[in-house]
Formats: C-alpha cells, sequence, structure tokens
C-alpha cells in the first residue's frame, strides 16, 4: 500500500510517495518553501498543489510542526499564530478533497524511526530529535508514543527556550560556526 506523505516544515513543505510496509520512497521527492506569512490559507494551497503535483487520491500521511490534540494545533510554532485552535485535517481535506492524518513532524520521524530504523525492536525508553527551523522530539515507552513532547520548548538557564538558542535557524540567524553551534546543542 502506498500513501503520500507530507512533511509541512518552517521553512519547507515536502512530500514523496511512501511505500507503507517499508517506508520506502517510490516517487522523487518534491520540496516548496513554506510560503511567507505562513498562514493556514498559505500552507493550504501549497498542500493542494502538492496533492496536485503528485495526482493523488488517496490517503494523506501529514507530519505538522506543531504540539496537536484531536487533530487542532495547540499553537502557531513556527508557522503563524493565526493557526492556534485549526484542525489542520479538516482544513487539508477541504482544500484537497483527500482524507488526511496529521500528527507532530517530530512524533512522525519518531514513529518512522520505531517502525523501520535504530528504534525498531527496542524496549524501554527510545527518544528521538529533529532540528530544523525547530527542534522536535519524539519519546516512546516499549514501542509506545508519548506525543507532543516538544522538548526544544523547555527554557535554557537564559530563560530562552532551546528551540530559539540552538536550532538550525539560530545557527543560520547568528551565522555560527559549526563548533559553536555544536556546543550548543550539547547543552
Amino acid at each position: 500500500m502506498e500513501i503520500l506523505g507530507i512533511d509541512v516544515g518552517g521553512t519547507g513543505i515536502k512530500a514523496a510517495i511512501v511505500t507503507v510496509e517499508t517506508g520506502a520512497l517510490s516517487a522523487e521527492k518534491q520540496r516548496i518553501p513554506t510560503p511567507r506569512p505562513a498562514t493556514p490559507e498559505a500552507i493550504a494551497k501549497v498542500v493542494q498543489k502538492i496533492v496536485k503535483h503528485f495526482n493523488w487520491k488517496g490517503p494523506v500521511g501529514c507530519g505538522f510542526p506543531t504540539p496537536l490534540k484531536h487533530g487542532k494545533c495547540m499553537s502557531g510554532g513556527n508557522l503563524h499564530d493565526t493557526w492556534k485552535d485549526v484542525d489542520v485535517a479538516d482544513l487539508f481535506k477541504n482544500a484537497t478533497g483527500n482524507e488526511f492524518t496529521v500528527v507532530n513532524d517530530a512524533d512522525a520521524a519518531g514513529i518512522a524511526e520505531i517502525n523501520f530504523g535504530a528504534g525498531k525492536g527496542k524496549k524501554g525508553v527510545v527518544m528521538m530529535i529533529t532540528l530544523g527551523t525547530g527542534i522536535g522530539s519524539a519519546v516512546f515507552l516499549d514501542g509506545k508514543l508519548l506525543p507532543n513532547t516538544e522538548f526544544g520548548h523547555l527554557l535554557n538557564r537564559h530563560g530562552d527556550s532551546f528551540e530559539s538558542y540552538a536550532a538550525d535557524s539560530a545557527r543560520k540567524r547568528e551565522k555560527l560556526s559549526q563548533k559553536k553551534w555544536g556546543k550548543r546543542l550539547h547543552k
């Protein structure tokens, strides 16, 4: 079985057709820069463009860069404040006609790692950290996801989030060397 997978990120929206049983991509990835401002309407238009690009008629799985509760955004994350309380699956379904399953993007990456990667078959606590525009996290206990952990939102000793201090966006914004960025990540 195949599904269209879409990863909505703070700087880019990526997509490919994925074979569910193996996690292998069965089509070349497409990437479109995240529109600015990254409002629900603007992102929905890009998602619609991606679905049309692949001529996709089936279900879509989507990783989304905010904590979600019952499919609704709990914040605007690195996108836009107007995302708070938006039901992402409904928005994208209305824009495309496709059924959507939406989960936090770091949780989606962790689910893939638990099913196909280094976390496969592991007992106990397995943690994954994602680095991009933000810092995401996925935590599993005996293979079960503890959703929306968002460790990047924890505050450092200066009262700033670790995300604003050590995400790739901070590295680019402050023009940090790899060594200095690495020290921040280590903290």
